[in-house]
């Protein structure tokens, strides 16, 4: 489904062009879950379209009960689902937020607790599993690495297995997985290169995981480094970004959804290349939706996008 055309403003909401979705936002800070109970179960068989869906919509019940008074008042595989994925960003908020020890382990167990449970209750469905992965850069399990990977960096990889045994391309499972080996989650750089470019060189040439080097690449950024910005230029990130491209960017008009976060970092990877004629093409998909990441990594996102788009040749918002 095509984003549509640009209106004059950049649209944040995670939601973008999933209509049933951003009603379902408004009905849960309004304080009703009926509507947030249909667009989960309703997607109980497309597990990306399911993560997503839960994802944004935790995000938006995480600061208030609903979650909690959903599953008392009206039990079941969906409420369970946005309960543990509530109790998932509350956990990973405590520990961004430098909370002590006490706490944030009373947090990280209750999300535990919350994804055994959600799990339990549709277990051919991997978001909990994708939930629990999430959680696993605050207890650092440190499985020994599969062989193909020259650093050989130990992390959770025994949980990723059994995620991929239930969905082998699942998206958010990876971006998961690789956040782990991040430098700022007790990671490195090198693994997260090696791990980035293990798994996308795994998957089909048309799959947006082929963008997990990009999003280590935007990860690893120093602005202070010489020639920072000049990194994307090389043959092989232009390369890696023209491939996209040419083979997923496509596959795009078939999604239910635009994505908009996937769109995000392939634009901005061509335009940093100094293609602008594709990154265009790519902003063009986007329309009018926007995502913080990958342009808080250089900046104001809107001035970023902005900057880029006009460098395409793309109108901008009147006030940027």
């Amino acid at each position: 489904m095509a984003a549509g055309s640009f209106e004059g403003q950049y649209v944040w909401s995670p939601a973008a062009d999933d209509r049933a979705l951003a009603r379902a936002c408004m009905d849960v800070t309004a304080g009703r879950y009926l509507s947030a109970h249909d667009v989960l179960k309703e997607t109980r068989d497309d597990f990306e379209v399911r993560a997503h869906r839960s994802l944004v919509l935790a995000s938006v019940a995480a600061d208030s009960d609903l979650a909690e008074r959903w599953l008392a008042e009206e039990p079941g595989p969906e409420a369970a689902l946005l309960w543990a994925r509530v109790a998932m960003l509350r956990a990973l908020r405590m520990a961004d937020a430098g909370a002590g020890d006490r706490r944030q382990g009373a947090l990280a167990r209750i999300a535990r607790t919350a994804c055994d449970r959600a799990a339990q209750l549709l277990p051919k469905d991997p978001t909990p599993w994708v939930a629990q992965l999430a959680l696993t850069r605050l207890e650092r399990p440190l499985d020994p690495a599969p062989q193909g990977l020259l650093t050989a960096p130990p992390g959770p990889w025994y949980l990723f297995a059994h995620i991929l045994r239930l969905d082998p391309w699942h998206r958010e499972a990876h971006h998961r997985f690789l956040s782990f080996f991040f430098p700022r989650y007790g990671g490195s750089s090198s693994a997260s290169w090696d791990v980035a470019a293990f798994l996308s060189q795994r998957a089909p040439a048309t799959s947006p995981l082929r963008l997990l080097p990009l999003v280590a690449l935007v990860e690893d950024y120093n602005p202070a480094a010489p020639l920072a910005d000049r990194t994307w230029e090389q043959p092989q990130w232009t390369s890696a970004a023209l491939s996209i491209h040419r083979n997923w960017l496509p596959e795009v008009r078939d999604y239910r959804f635009t994505p908009v976060l996937d769109l995000a970092y392939l634009a901005h990877a061509l335009y940093m290349a100094k293609h602008e004629f594709e990154a265009r093409e790519v902003l063009t998909a986007m329309g009018p939706y926007a995502s913080r990441m990958p342009w808080s990594a250089f900046g104001d996102p809107a001035e970023q996008l902005s900057k880029a788009r006009r460098s395409c040749g793309l109108p901008v918002p009147h006030d940027i």
